[in-house]
């Protein structure tokens, strides 16, 4: 599967820690266990970091102040930004094992799961974690993504460099001046070669689906992810299933509509935190 590359992989002013290094908290949340608080995770695509959500938690803030409080966190893989001097991890299922375990301390609220891209994935795997934990997330928005079974792999992280920017050019995700920047390319290529191996690599593993509702997001333009392919992921759940197609928008769409996305994160209370049994 082909992913893409952003900007955010060069230094940006660091987000406020969460509690773990797989998260960073872009929009507090409330103090104590308000009711209707929620935890909205944000997963990024491949290439990125937990900045490229920070324009969503300021759309949430506009639209929740005075009303349900809504807590914005967003992960961050390793090998990037202030986690540059980590290994990169090019195994969608650890990555998605590493959320699970900073998410696994958060489950006294609703976690709504947003993933774009290759983030949808990690969102969907780490979703399928939290369910066998017994702390089913509230929700799973997956953005611009092949479901799990439409997987097709792919060798763009087998190419050489001008491959691997001429895929990056093909997404429309980058500002193409960035990609003539020697600087810029010696700092973003390793990152985003990584994230492309850990998709195309993925394998869906056979398994009962998911009883979290899930929405997908998709745009009727996406170079990468066909309609019908978006539409697939209503497979992989029994908790319900919502196809969003935006007019003229390509895999990218999403920079356009942060706030509708806001709209739609805050226009669909969570379901409540349902303690296991036992």
């Amino acid at each position: 599967m082909a992913c893409d590359a952003e900007t955010a992989t060069l230094p940006r002013p660091r987000p406020a820690p969460a509690a773990d290094p797989w998260l960073r908290r872009l929009r507090p949340g409330p103090a104590g266990s308000a009711a209707g608080a929620a935890r909205v995770v944000c997963f990024p695509h491949a290439g990125a970091g937990a900045g490229t959500y920070r324009p969503l938690a300021t759309a949430v803030a506009a639209r929740t102040a005075g009303g349900r409080p809504y807590e914005v966190l967003a992960v961050q893989y390793p090998g990037r930004n202030d986690r540059i001097r980590e290994a990169r991890v090019e195994d969608l299922a650890t990555l998605a094992a590493g959320v699970h375990r900073a998410l696994a301390a958060l489950t006294d609220r609703p976690l709504v799961l947003l993933g774009h891209s290759m983030g949808a994935l990690v969102a969907y795997e780490a979703a399928r974690l939290l369910e066998r934990a017994g702390a089913a997330p509230a929700h799973l928005i997956v953005s611009s993504a092949w479901a799990p079974s439409e997987v097709r792999g792919g060798t763009v992280h087998l190419q050489g460099d001008d491959g691997l920017i001429d895929e990056i050019r093909r997404t429309r995700g980058t500002d193409p001046r960035l990609l003539d920047n020697r600087d810029v390319l010696a700092m973003a290529l390793p990152v985003v070669r990584s994230d492309y191996k850990a998709v195309e690599t993925y394998r869906h593993r056979p398994g009962p689906p998911l009883t979290t509702p899930v929405t997908a997001l998709t745009g009727d333009r996406d170079p990468l992810v066909a309609v019908g392919e978006a539409a697939a992921w209503e497979r992989h759940t029994t908790g319900g299933f919502r196809l969003r197609v935006f007019p003229g928008g390509d895999h990218f769409y999403l920079s356009g509509h942060w706030a509708e996305l806001a709209d739609h994160l805050v226009s669909a209370p969570p379901r409540p935190v349902v303690a296991a049994a036992g």
